[in-house]
């Protein structure tokens, strides 16, 4: 018999032990898996979202996920991060902030960089003042792995950072430095999480600012052009929502001590291109939708503020941490699949 890993472990003591957790954002695409693996797991969970980017839906989806009296235990808040009142009313009585409500995107932020400010930094830190005056035990936030910027080294090492080339990249930076200086001068306990190119069921299909993978699925079903950005071969390390949902749990809970106030990369140490992606998803829904097996990308100018590559070392998330990615790209694709397919609709949406 196989031994427990450390999120086994985590998930046993989780439910003989249950405590109360907030999760922002938790309408949102990674939000929600955090709220419904909790609840699963028997938590209190207090939600706060302002439906910004978040949905209803989502949370329609965790009540038919979980039994009846699991959602019981789950308290909505329908607020804003940029209030530090609502930030200081959610987090009484509070054992672990799970902080994910931010405005992601880089195109988002370079097309307005004030409410991507206003939102990631003056959010994060009322988050922060409402964290350490309720005295949580940890305050978890969902970094970037954006803040790597201009740094050309491959894996990216949690230790080796360049300049920003988005606002966005911007504010995820500052973030991390708010978070160290709160434990500085202030003992609040936090550990950052540099995602990369997270994905699965929920992630948007829709609007300006959707991510590939949802966005591409979207095109195929419907039959719509798929673009890619440069010659395809820019990469990125693509990481299943359940991975992150681990790392935010195994990050809230670490008793070892050199695990705290750190910044961990959140992805599968892999790199896949947008060419190769769009294979995988294509072969992927032709076994169900066969007209899918024709269709072709066309190619426009890069993005600005995109970087070239992305791959993630996560040795250090391995080692204190005890993270264990459980799902590859391929295994990732075929879980959301079918939530794309039952879910698509005709909105606009651009691709990568």
């Amino acid at each position: 018999m196989a031994a427990l890993t450390a999120y086994d472990q985590l998930a046993q003591r989780l439910r003989q032990q249950p405590v109360r957790w907030l999760v922002t954002g938790c309408a949102g695409f990674i939000g929600s898996h955090l709220a419904e693996t909790l609840l699963k797991l028997d938590q209190e969970v207090v939600g706060l979202d302002n439906f910004a980017t978040g949905y209803q839906r989502n949370l329609d989806e965790i009540r038919q996920s979980v039994l009846p009296e699991q959602w019981l235990k789950f308290r909505f808040v329908n607020g804003d991060i940029r209030v530090p009142d609502e930030c200081h009313r959610v987090c009484q009585n509070v054992d672990y902030v799970l902080h994910q409500a931010a405005l992601g995107s880089v195109p988002r932020s370079l097309a307005d960089p004030q409410t991507t400010n206003a939102a990631n930094i003056d959010g994060f830190l009322n988050m922060l003042v409402a964290a350490r005056d309720a005295k949580v035990k940890r305050f978890v936030y969902a970094a970037s792995s954006s803040t790597y910027g201009d740094h050309p080294a491959l894996p990216k090492v949690e230790e080796n950072i360049g300049r920003p080339l988005s606002p966005y990249a911007v504010t995820k930076l500052v973030n991390e430095l708010y978070a160290e200086v709160f434990g500085r001068c202030y003992g609040l306990e936090s550990i950052g999480l540099r995602y990369f190119n997270v994905f699965g069921p929920r992630q948007d299909p829709e609007g300006a600012y959707a991510a590939v993978i949802p966005c591409w699925t979207r095109a195929m079903l419907l039959g719509e052009d798929i673009h890619i950005n440069g010659d395809g071969e820019t990469s990125r390390d693509f990481c299943f929502v359940a991975n992150a949902v681990q790392a935010n749990l195994l990050a809230a809970a670490t008793t070892i001590p050199e695990a705290v106030n750190q910044v961990y990369n959140v992805a599968l140490d892999d790199r896949t291109s947008l060419n190769r992606l769009f294979k995988l998803l294509q072969e992927t829904l032709a076994e169900n939708r066969p007209a899918v097996a024709s269709q072709a990308p066309s190619y426009r100018n890069f993005r600005a503020g995109d970087v070239r590559h992305s791959q993630a070392d996560i040795a250090k998330a391995r080692r204190l941490l005890g993270y264990a990615p459980t799902h590859r790209l391929d295994e990732g694709i075929r879980i959301a699949m079918p939530w794309y397919i039952e879910r698509f609709s005709s909105s606009d949406c651009r691709g990568a």
